[in-house]
């Protein structure tokens, strides 16, 4: 019989240090591998990294190892922050990465970027668009009105008629904020790992 692997992650799924290290490196490979295809570049400084269970579950992996993060408590705190990031079917989460490299820069963009977490959208065959939503916890931690922050997370709801135009044909990604027009034409590698994600 054929079981289901729940898609949030419990302390079971997390490896002690000495197990991770064994797998780290073929783990590490087969994400870098999968982020190439779940990374959307937008534009000179804007990428967006879609997330699953692998990319998060390597998160947390990395992030007990350099942290020494050793009790069920400590790493089930991880979980809590993280597991909103997978999606659920019908859904897309997604991190936000305004990559900038100097002061210069930063003091030039990151103000003129606000609300640029609620500018993603995907353009569907049919005149479909999905627009991206503040993840809930990210959304209470947004303080600061005049200037961004450099990281957001971000989910995309999508209807099942979102689904199969997703499925049918061409779309794209874009950024329609004001200061920060930008789209891309996704592959059919994206497409694949989105539609992995949303359907059920």
């Amino acid at each position: 019989m054929n079981t289901i692997t729940p898609r949030k992650l419990t302390l079971d799924d997390i490896a002690d240090v000495r197990a991770y290290e064994r797998e780290r490196e073929a783990f590490k490979a087969k994400v870098i591998a999968m982020k190439q295809r779940r990374r959307l570049a937008l534009g000179p400084f804007v990428s967006v990294v879609f997330e699953n269970r692998d990319t998060i579950r390597h998160q947390i992996q990395e992030m007990a190892r350099v942290e020494r993060l050793a009790t069920d408590e400590e790493i089930q705190t991880e979980l809590d922050i993280y597991n909103p990031m997978i999606p659920e079917a019908g859904q897309l989460c997604a991190t936000l990465f305004i990559e900038l490299t100097s002061d210069e820069q930063m003091r030039e963009w990151l103000p003129k970027l606000v609300g640029i977490e609620s500018s993603l959208v995907f353009h569907l065959p049919g005149g479909r668009t999905v627009r991206s939503i503040t993840e809930a916890q990210h959304a209470s931690q947004l303080t600061r009105e005049a200037i961004t922050a450099a990281v957001h997370y971000v989910q995309f709801e999508f209807s099942p008629e979102d689904i199969n135009a997703l499925d049918s044909g061409e779309a794209t990604f874009a950024s329609d904020h004001p200061a920060y027009l930008e789209e891309i034409v996704l592959s059919d590698a994206n497409r694949e790992e989105f539609l992995i994600d949303l359907l059920p």
